[in-house]
C-alpha cells in the first residue's frame, strides 16, 4: 500500500478530474476520489483510484486534496458544505482547486481556510482535457510560495509546465486572462473556415494554408481539423467556456475594463447553447458562424 503522502484525495471526476486522476495514478499515487455521479465514480475504479461516499470522506483519508469542479458554488459546497472537506474530523492541510473560478472568491476561501490551518492553492489549468493529458497544458498557481512548495511534487506532475503566478486568486486571474486568447483565437479560426467555406475554398487545403501565413495560432493545431471534420466530441465543452465568459465579463466590469471581442465571442457561445449544442467540444463555435450564413 502506498505511503500516507503517496496518497491523494480528488474531488470532481469529469474531463479533466480523469485526465489528472490517470496522471497521478501513472506516477505512483493512490487517488481516492468522490463525484456527485456514479458513472464518473466508477470510471475512477476503472482507472485504478478507490471511491468514497462524500467530500468530508476524501479528507478523512488524505491531506492533500485537488478540486476540479464546473464552477465556485460548486467549490464551495465541495470544501464549506454539509459533508465538505471541512467537516472532516482531520481537514486536509492543502487543497489544490483546478476550478475556474472568481478570484475574488478564491482569495476570500483561501483566507478563510487560513484560519483553519487550511492552505488553498488555485493551481488553474490552460489546456484542455486532452492536452493535459498529453502534457501540453500549463498550470497556472496561485498560492503562498510554501504551500507551493509542499505541493510541488503533485502540481508537477499534474503538468510538467507550472508557473507560480502569485498569491492566492492570481491563478484564477492568470485562467481568465490566458481564456480570453484561446476563446478569440478559436473564434478567429472559426469564423476564418466559415469564411472560406462560404466563397468556395477547399476547407482542409485552406486550413493547411493558413497553418503557414502570419496569421497562424496553436488553435488551428488543436481544434482546426476538428472543425473542417466535423469532430465535436468533447474535449472541452462550450457550455464551460461560457461559464468563464461570464467571470471574464464580470472581473472586466469591476476592473472598468471594455471588453468587445469577448461581448461578441459570449452572444456566439450563447446562440450554440440556446441550439442545444452547449455539450460539444468548442470546437463547434464553427456552428454559430455558419448559421450566420444567409
Amino acid at each position: 500500500m502506498p505511503s500516507p503522502n503517496r496518497a491523494v484525495g480528488l474531488v470532481g471526476i469529469g474531463l479533466v478530474g480523469t485526465a489528472l486522476a490517470e496522471r497521478l495514478l501513472r506516477a505512483g499515487y493512490a487517488v481516492v476520489g468522490y463525484d456527485i455521479d456514479a458513472c464518473r465514480r466508477s470510471a475512477l475504479v476503472e482507472l485504478g483510484g478507490e471511491v468514497v461516499e462524500a467530500p468530508r470522506d476524501v479528507a478523512e483519508r488524505t491531506s492533500r486534496v485537488v478540486l476540479s469542479l464546473f464552477d465556485g458554488d460548486a467549490v464551495r459546497l465541495v470544501v464549506e458544505g454539509v459533508d465538505g472537506l471541512v467537516s472532516a474530523a482531520q481537514p486536509p492541510s492543502h487543497i489544490i482547486d483546478t476550478t475556474t473560478g472568481s478570484p475574488d472568491e478564491t482569495r476570500r476561501l483561501a483566507g478563510s481556510l487560513d484560519t483553519r490551518g487550511i492552505r488553498l492553492i488555485d493551481a488553474t489549468i490552460s489546456g484542455s482535457s486532452a492536452q493535459l493529458r498529453e502534457d501540453r497544458a500549463v498550470l497556472m498557481v496561485g498560492g503562498e510560495e510554501d504551500a507551493v512548495a509542499a505541493c510541488g511534487d503533485l502540481l508537477r506532475v499534474m503538468s510538467s509546465t507550472v508557473r507560480h503566478v502569485g498569491p492566492p486568486g492570481s491563478g484564477a486571474k492568470a485562467k481568465l486572462a490566458t481564456n480570453v486568447l484561446v476563446g478569440l483565437n478559436r473564434a478567429a479560426l472559426a469564423e476564418a473556415l466559415a469564411f472560406a467555406e462560404s466563397v468556395g475554398l477547399d476547407l482542409a487545403s485552406f486550413l493547411d494554408l493558413a497553418r503557414v501565413t502570419p496569421g497562424y495560432s496553436a488553435a488551428m493545431d488543436i481544434k482546426g481539423d476538428r472543425m473542417v471534420a466535423g469532430d465535436f466530441a468533447p474535449d472541452s465543452r462550450v457550455r464551460q467556456h461560457r461559464k468563464d465568459l461570464r467571470l471574464i465579463l464580470d472581473a472586466a466590469r469591476d476592473a472598468g475594463q471594455g471588453m468587445p471581442l469577448t461581448e461578441t465571442h459570449a452572444g456566439l457561445l450563447d446562440a450554440l447553447i440556446d441550439a442545444g449544442d452547449g455539450d460539444l467540444d468548442n470546437a463547434a463555435i464553427i456552428r454559430a458562424l455558419r448559421r450566420l450564413r444567409r
